[in-house]
């Protein structure tokens, strides 16, 4: 086996260890971003701006309170933001700046303590307020920026503040998929050129799974050990509807023998025999882009599709999903692999690394250590300095909401 492999950097390396000015910039963006979505979504769903109650999906008014109020927690009410991974996560916190016009921030946005379904029972601010809240949590929170020792621990909760915006902002985009607007109007969609299937070989080799090193990470993401990776080969890039559709069109994604028990429990549930957002038309295929139906790009990715059906198609097509070791060989090491067009299943469960401790927001990851799948890579609505190859995703895996794909290994 050859030495540990070490990581390349790139944009979204220079975001974890970012500066001040940098970081002020960056939080400036997001927040640009944020007010855009919620501006489309406005348009789309009009005042009312209700959706309905399912698990995919939150309220857009409390999304949009949620993102400040995380924001003000972690920074204009914390008395310890300078203390970084040392904050004491429970330290008194001071009034929301929502308590001056009788207003209860925290029974509100905390996602910690409001249950998902109990949202829309709530009686939310109305938009104007919760701008008005965005712009001045900004300020403050630049203000405070400016002030903030230049150290991981002293920039540690705006980049956590940042990334989580972020976060919202992609779940933005996949809320209006399923709600059928567009959220980024005249964006329009990209040409796929063809992309003919096409394998790497790796070499085997000890790779340091995990972060480590100067700069922000993910409490999951933390505990970097070596594992042994024997040699494999892989996809070039994420599985495309030229690959997969076959699997449906044969009627082989009918049979139970491809599935999984779990999977074929979910398929047997589904009200749809096709993927989600893809149905047969007269000359191919067609695929619902915000609300609208057009002809499926065949060269493209395949996304919105579940865990269980990327198994599935495993099965039929005799290779596997890669371990996240593979991936991360595979996307640091080996030229020609392409990634960041769906965020990409893999056969690992969400799982703590060696020595796991959770950060001050203690509930990012230790609730979800059950058994979910990993997803690595990035979706075209992940902004840039998001597309991190360390970051760990994971999802449910009947979810097909969100823009997941996934790519193969040879069996």
């Amino acid at each position: 086996m050859s030495d540990i492999v070490s990581e390349p950097t790139g944009e979204a390396e220079q975001a974890r260890c970012a500066g001040k000015a940098a970081l002020a910039a960056a939080l400036t963006d997001a927040r640009a971003r944020t007010l855009a979505l919620f501006g489309a979504c406005e348009g789309a769903l009009g005042a009312g701006l209700r959706v309905p109650c399912t698990p995919e999906l939150n309220l857009p008014l409390w999304e949009l309170g949620h993102v400040g109020w995380f924001a003000d927690w972690w920074l204009a009410r914390n008395p310890e933001r300078h203390r970084g991974l040392q904050a004491n996560p429970q330290a008194p916190r001071r009034p929301a700046r929502q308590a001056r016009r009788g207003v209860d921030a925290d029974s509100l946005f905390n996602s910690s303590t409001v249950p998902h379904d109990h949202r829309w029972t709530l009686n939310l601010p109305a938009a104007d307020a919760l701008r008005t809240d965005l712009a001045e949590s900004l300020q403050d929170t630049l203000a405070l920026l400016h002030g903030a020792e230049a150290t991981d621990a002293g920039l540690y909760f705006f980049r956590l503040a940042l990334f989580h915006e972020d976060m919202h902002a992609e779940a933005a985009v996949y809320m209006a998929q399923n709600l059928g607007f567009d959220p980024t109007p005249g964006a329009g969609a990209a040409a796929t050129a063809a992309r003919p299937p096409r394998t790497l070989q790796a070499p085997a080799t000890t790779w340091e799974l995990g972060r480590s090193g100067p700069g922000f990470a993910f409490d999951n993401e933390l505990g970097a050990h070596p594992v042994a990776v024997a040699a494999f080969e892989v996809d070039a890039h994420a599985v495309t509807w030229a690959q997969y559709l076959p699997f449906v069109e044969s009627g082989a994604a009918a049979q139970r023998r491809f599935w999984s028990d779990a999977g074929w429990a979910w398929r047997s549930r589904s009200q749809s025999a096709w993927p989600r957002y893809v149905r047969p038309a007269r000359n191919g295929w067609e695929q619902l882009r915000h609300g609208q139906w057009q002809a499926l790009d065949l060269g493209a990715t395949a996304r919105h599709l579940t865990a269980f059906e990327a198994q599935a198609w495993c099965a039929w097509a005799g290779r596997r999903l890669p371990t996240e070791a593979e991936w991360e060989v595979a996307a640091h090491t080996l030229p020609g692999f392409v990634w960041g067009d769906a965020w990409e299943w893999t056969a690992s469960p969400f799982a703590p690394f060696p020595g796991f401790t959770p950060h001050p927001y203690v509930d990012y990851s230790a609730p979800w250590f059950d058994g979910r799948p990993v997803l690595k890579g990035a979706s075209p609505a992940t902004v840039p300095r998001m597309r991190h190859p360390k970051y760990r995703n994971y999802f449910t895996p009947e979810r097909n909401d969100i823009v997941s794909g996934f790519r193969t290994v040879a069996a």
